[in-house]
């Protein structure tokens, strides 16, 4: 239709067809992860885009097949299954085990009617390789320079392998194949610019994300991502009665250090005081967030903890930060800290009051010789 009524050719049209495919997942999948973050369901990312990909991409396999099967021309859009299966093995590194993937191929070649076929069994065996050894290379190639032509490499001669089963099944002529591999090299090409753009576009969005919600000294999480946090874990625990505790903590005679030794000393002291907590947290449990909220300033989230829950933890960083020595000018700085912990109750009628009480304990413990823990 549109070589006969548009004089555009098939080939052209069919570029398009790809590229919306692909567009239209991005557009849905990127709705999709957006639905479940803000519905708070605990799904990471990885597993909506490995199981969204393969429902996605074997709905658009199965259902642009469902115009051409049974017919002697069946091997038409075999180029754009290629694309698909080559999508999700390598731009989405799907894993799919051969226990599964065997019967995904069985199925087709039952929908497709080829079972009977020797070629066809040639064809799904030479498939699963590709899907594998594309899976291979983008785990180990993924960070190279090299990465887009071991990427031709594998997926130019497997195309061919893939073109020479069709031929030997359907006995059309060398010249079909050949048109037929070119396409599929070209498609490949413009899969790998296509994704290329789209990831980096990603990682930029990603990146400002991350520079938005961290801090950069400290490389914590800052007093934006805390506030945003501390609302949706407020709002969890007023809902359904979850404990939530805090931990708030500031460096002692901090303004002395600077006066005494520097800015670029203070700096230090503090990336090493968070490092310091960031090794304890990940040591105990990863599910505690750590934010940077003020200057010399700290504060830790403990969902579903109560504050005698928190004591092993508090007590680790309090004791590791206390022990804390940084060498400056040939002199030894000695921190330490002063914390206040406690426990959203409630009378907390907001992030705020539960806030404030955390903040009453922590100059507590400052106004009365601070290196000390206060809990209320």
């Amino acid at each position: 239709m549109t070589w006969s009524r548009w004089q555009v050719p098939p080939f052209i049209t069919s570029v398009f067809f790809v590229l919306g495919v692909l567009t239209l997942y991005w557009v849905s999948y990127n709705w999709l992860a957006s639905w479940l973050h803000t519905r708070r369901i605990n799904v990471k990312d990885d597993d909506v885009s490995t199981w969204y990909g393969i429902i996605y991409m074997l709905v658009f396999v199965f259902g642009i097949q469902t115009f051409i099967v049974g017919t002697s021309d069946s091997w038409q859009f075999m180029n754009f299954q290629l694309i698909a299966m080559i999508f999700c093995a390598y731009f989405l590194n799907i894993h799919v085990r051969y226990y599964f993937f065997f019967p995904i191929l069985f199925v087709y070649m039952l929908f497709n009617g080829s079972m009977s076929y020797w070629q066809s069994w040639g064809h799904a065996v030479t498939m699963m390789i590709f899907f594998w050894v594309l899976n291979v290379i983008r785990v180990k190639y993924r960070s190279s320079r090299i990465a887009p032509l071991v990427y031709l490499l594998v997926g130019v001669p497997f195309g061919g392998v893939l073109w020479l089963w069709m031929k030997l099944k359907f006995n059309f002529s060398w010249v079909t194949l050949w048109q037929e591999w070119v396409y599929l090299v070209i498609f490949e090409v413009l899969l790998y610019a296509y994704v290329s753009m789209i990831t980096h576009d990603s990682e930029i969005k990603v990146r400002l994300a991350r520079f938005a919600s961290h801090d950069a000294l400290t490389k914590t999480e800052n007093f934006a991502a805390y506030t945003d946090t501390m609302d949706q874990f407020f709002d969890d625990s007023t809902k359904t009665g979850a404990p939530l505790s805090m931990m708030m903590f500031d460096i002692d005679h901090f303004k002395h250090i600077n006066d005494t030794y520097g800015h670029s000393v203070g700096d230090e002291v503090l990336r090493k005081v968070a490092e310091t907590v960031q090794t304890v947290v990940a040591a105990n449990d990863p599910k505690v967030r750590f934010y940077r909220t003020g200057g010399e300033e700290f504060n830790l989230l403990f969902p579903g903890y109560d504050v005698a829950s928190t004591n092993a933890i508090v007590n680790q960083i309090f004791a590791a930060v206390n022990h804390l020595e940084i060498h400056a000018g040939g002199q030894m700085i000695q921190v330490t800290i002063s914390v206040g912990v406690s426990a959203i109750t409630g009378n907390d009628q907001s992030p705020m009051d539960f806030y404030n009480r955390v903040d009453k304990n922590l100059y507590h413990s400052k106004r009365n010789g601070r290196m000390q823990v206060t809990v209320a």
